[in-house]
């Protein structure tokens, strides 16, 4: 059964985030600085369409911004369509690495060692394991900003392939600009790496501040 989110994400390209998709960014239940209700009610003002609270080893926000959209809903209000979220640490070549994972069953057992705050420790860091509890709680894994990290984005990319991603964040500000915006040649590489793979591709702003067109 083909996942719902795969047919949102073939439609995500260079130009979507942070206007209509963001599938990237915190809140104060890691160490974002906007709390789950005001990131929600920012997120349906400014219109976007698709978005994922991916708060680092926590999927806490969810509950409280689920509640609020069903209240909107039920009003009338049009709010955006929220997918399950949550950044999660791995080693990925003997690398550290961040690894998105969206679209999950909350409170899935297979990811609750990963959805305690911290990052885990042993063998449930290793990449492939991370991706096998994803799957398992019916998400999809992602590698998230795939060129801030010590080993080239075409060495991971390729490891997170083989080891059965669904995707990489393609499109990413690495300038960290007080407004989004992609950072285009890294970022069209990246796509273009993903693409050749048969990788999906998201976007995201990795907000951590008070505003969610910035980082």
């Amino acid at each position: 059964m083909t996942h719902p989110l795969k047919a949102v994400l073939e439609q995500v390209g260079p130009s979507s985030c942070p206007t209509t998709h963001n599938f990237h960014c915190h809140t104060i239940c890691s160490d974002g600085s906007l709390e789950p209700l005001e990131l929600i009610q920012q997120a349906t003002e400014r219109g976007l369409k698709h978005l994922a609270v991916t708060d680092h080893h926590s999927s806490h926000a969810h509950r409280e911004i689920q509640v609020w959209l069903d209240q909107k809903r039920a009003s009338g209000v049009e709010v955006p369509m929220v997918w399950s979220g949550m950044e999660i640490s791995a080693l990925l070549k003997g690398c550290l690495v961040h690894v998105l994972a969206l679209g999950f069953e909350l409170n899935h057992p297979a990811l609750q060692p990963y959805n305690r705050g911290d990052a885990v420790v042993g063998e449930p860091l290793r990449a492939e394991a991370v991706v096998k509890a994803i799957h398992e709680a019916g998400g999809l894994a992602v590698l998230a900003h795939p060129a801030r990290y010590r080993l080239g984005h075409d060495v991971l990319i390729d490891e997170a392939a083989r080891l059965g991603f669904d995707g990489g964040e393609a499109w990413y500000d690495y300038e960290m600009q007080p407004t989004w915006s992609a950072s285009p040649l890294i970022c069209e590489a990246i796509d273009r790496q993903l693409s050749n793979l048969g990788l999906l591709r998201t976007c995201g702003t990795d907000t951590h501040g008070i505003d969610l067109c910035g980082r």
